[in-house]
């Protein structure tokens, strides 16, 4: 008599095991036939189980946002000029930093009311010799060119680098828009290393105008050519909060000096004291913040 095999499948856990039995040509076939279900089966449950959680991963982490703009102080630390002042004048770097950069704001919005256009490298410069004047300090052109320089070395915040790394490989598209002139954006970016994290260094240079004015934010729209709603305002200011939210951006207020909000009858959608939050909104899913005055 001639001797024929079928073949026995058997799974053990997550492996397949067949062997040969003695058997008919028939039952040997579909025995082969419910070996290959049982494998195809357990591959496809394997591969399910696999992605399920690198897909969730891959979807909680999906941008609110289309793209991003930044302004730079939000990235840069203002008072990191402070030391350099402390040197020229000493006992009077806090004060005499906090003027400069009060006259800085007040010059800006003059000449943007007045109609007295000056990029704010000018700016700082004659807010500079002002403080000098006002607090009766002598400023001599070696000290004045020391400290026109610190403003082009400003030290990046501790946890600007890794948001911007962060916000980048999201596939946002990330710009900034600041008052800060372009040789003043430039230069602080390539000091830091972070140039390359930027698809634009948007300065309202561009159109001659300051923050708040509304066509200083609408440039982000024209540079990256989409809607209000899918570009993220993030400001340093909270005046610069109140006006980004008034053009209409959806707008997060990086609060890092705990200031009140401006009385303004208008605030920023989020807010926190660094970009820890800012993140936690744009990639996450933003329950643990708060809604302040949101409009619908």
């Amino acid at each position: 008599m001639r001797k024929t095999h079928s073949v026995e499948c058997r799974q053990d856990g997550g492996v397949v095991n067949c062997r040969l039995n003695k058997a008919d040509p028939l039952a040997s076939l579909n025995a082969v036939r419910r070996c290959i279900v049982v494998l195809v089966f357990v591959v496809t449950v394997a591969f399910a189980l696999v992605q399920g959680p690198v897909a969730h991963s891959e979807s909680a982490a999906m941008p609110r946002f289309k793209a991003i703009a930044f302004d730079y102080l939000v990235l840069f630390n203002p008072d990191s000029i402070v030391p350099e002042v402390e040197q020229v004048f000493p006992g009077r770097g806090r004060e005499f930093t906090n003027l400069w950069r009060t006259r800085q704001f007040e010059y800006s919005w003059l000449r943007s009311i007045t109609g007295r256009y000056a990029d704010f490298s000018e700016i700082t410069e004659e807010a500079l010799i002002y403080t000098a004047a006002a607090m009766k300090l002598e400023l001599s052109p070696e000290n004045k060119r020391r400290l026109l320089d610190a403003y082009l070395h400003l030290t990046p915040w501790p946890d600007t680098v890794q948001t911007l790394s962060r916000l980048k490989k999201s596939g946002l598209r990330v710009i900034t828009i600041t008052n800060f002139s372009p040789k003043m954006l430039r230069s602080n970016a390539e000091n830091a290393g972070v140039i390359g994290l930027f698809d634009a260094l948007v300065s309202t240079d561009a159109n001659h105008t300051y923050k708040p004015d509304p066509r200083a934010y609408q440039l982000g729209m024209d540079r990256l050519h989409l809607e209000k709603q899918d570009i993220l305002f993030v400001a340093f200011g909270g005046w610069d909060a109140a006006g980004a939210k008034a053009f209409g951006y959806p707008t997060f207020w990086v609060n890092r000096f705990n200031q009140p909000f401006e009385e303004l009858d208008i605030r920023p959608d989020r807010t926190s004291t660094n970009l820890d939050g800012l993140v936690d909104f744009v990639l996450g899913n933003g329950s643990n913040h708060e809604v302040h005055g949101v409009e619908h």
